[in-house]
């Protein structure tokens, strides 16, 4: 998904986002199951809000995004930080273009279930093991199956804000466990308002299936957990996360 329009409102629509516990999550599994190193990939860094955190927290930092307009943004919020992060536009599902490997990857807020097929998801899991160092680490989390079936189906979100209003409906998609999510967005410019539509596919798998693919990669899985903590998932668990090894 290339974020067009909506990139322009991303950050003020995900203002309430827990980036903190994302930022924490990923530093206390670099602690726990890293190599010591402190380089690393954002991998669909959007509009840098956690590469930003890390750099503040003292990793080497590279942000990859397939977005144009989403890298822009990050530039520009990294600028006003004082900070220098480098930012490249690049498909996650093939990155031999940057010529360099990583202590850790991490794959945030559920990017990796814009990947339209199980194919694109191998090739995505592939691309990172290559880009790793042996002992580096891959962190990523998906929406769950509860998530996509029990909460976004039929679902319609909606907010009126000051400045910035969305229509938000989510329709169980045509792959098995996957959601269509159509948008609008009424954004205020002086007297009126410009309206953007948008429209994304995601679709998530079983937790044993990402465990095989994470295999196929040659990964070795060191913890599956939900919904930041340090837990198994329930069934009614929201966001599953994954931490592998090279």
């Amino acid at each position: 998904m290339i974020y067009k329009g909506f990139a322009a409102i991303y950050d003020e629509l995900m203002k309430e986002a827990p980036y903190e516990l994302w930022t924490e999550f990923l530093h206390e599994r670099m602690g726990t199951f890293g190599n010591g190193g402190i380089k690393v990939l954002d991998l669909g860094c959007g509009t840098g809000e956690i590469s930003i955190r890390l750099k503040q927290k003292g990793y080497d930092v590279t942000g990859i995004d397939i977005s144009e307009e989403m890298l822009s943004i990050a530039f520009q919020k990294t600028a006003e930080h004082g900070l220098s992060i480098p930012y490249f536009q690049q498909d996650m599902r093939s990155l031999d273009e940057l010529a360099q490997t990583f202590d850790g990857i991490f794959i945030c807020c559920d990017s990796l279930n814009y990947l339209e097929t199980e194919e694109d998801v191998r090739a995505a899991l592939t691309a990172a093991y290559k880009q790793l160092v042996p002992g580096g680490i891959l962190v990523f989390d998906v929406h769950s199956l509860y998530k996509i079936n029990e909460i976004f189906a039929e679902a319609t979100f909606a907010e009126n804000g000051e400045d910035v209003s969305y229509i938000w409906n989510s329709f169980l998609g045509e792959e098995p466990n996957s959601i269509e999510h159509d948008l609008s967005f009424f954004v205020k410019r002086g007297e009126l308002y410009d309206r953007f539509d948008e429209y994304h596919v995601q679709r998530t798998y079983p937790v044993n299936q990402y465990e095989e693919m994470l295999t196929e990669a040659g990964f070795d899985i060191k913890e599956i957990s939900a919904d930041f903590k340090r837990q198994t998932p329930e069934h009614d668990a929201e966001r599953i996360f994954f931490v592998a090894a090279k």
